[in-house]
């Protein structure tokens, strides 16, 4: 079933239900399986780069089917810099998306950004669990 609008929508409000919880300028990132953006948004007075790390981050998840904090320690081995390299470097292996997973399926998935890795995950988490 593929993500819809909407759906990415609500992801994106649970996230920053969660971001506004925890006092943190989030921007948020839903893509599609595919790695392609869905719906995006940014809070006030989050830090530019976030808007990257975001998408770079739920980019990782969706292409492997499990939270990006998962794939750290593996972001140097020489498989994954050939697969970061194939895909143009978009990747960012560190902890703050989380997948979504409908009936065994990726989906895609939700990165978050601007806070630490910790509360980042803690907020696209949030935002996943909306669905």
């Amino acid at each position: 079933m593929a993500l819809t609008l909407e759906e990415a929508n609500r992801v994106i409000a649970g996230s920053l239900a969660k971001a506004w919880e925890l006092k943190i300028n989030v921007s948020v990132a839903v893509c599609d399986l595919g790695g392609r953006l869905v719906a995006f948004q940014r809070m006030d007075n989050t830090m530019w780069a976030s808007a990257y790390g975001s998408q770079g981050k739920a980019v990782a998840s969706a292409s492997f089917g499990m939270p990006s904090g998962d794939l750290t320690a593996r972001a140097e081995h020489p498989t994954m810099r050939g697969i970061a390299a194939a895909e143009g470097r978009h990747m960012i292996m560190g902890r703050g998306a989380m997948p979504i997973i409908r009936d065994g399926v990726v989906d895609g998935a939700c990165g978050v950004g601007g806070g630490t890795g910790e509360e980042d995950e803690i907020c696209a988490r949030a935002g996943v669990e909306m669905l």
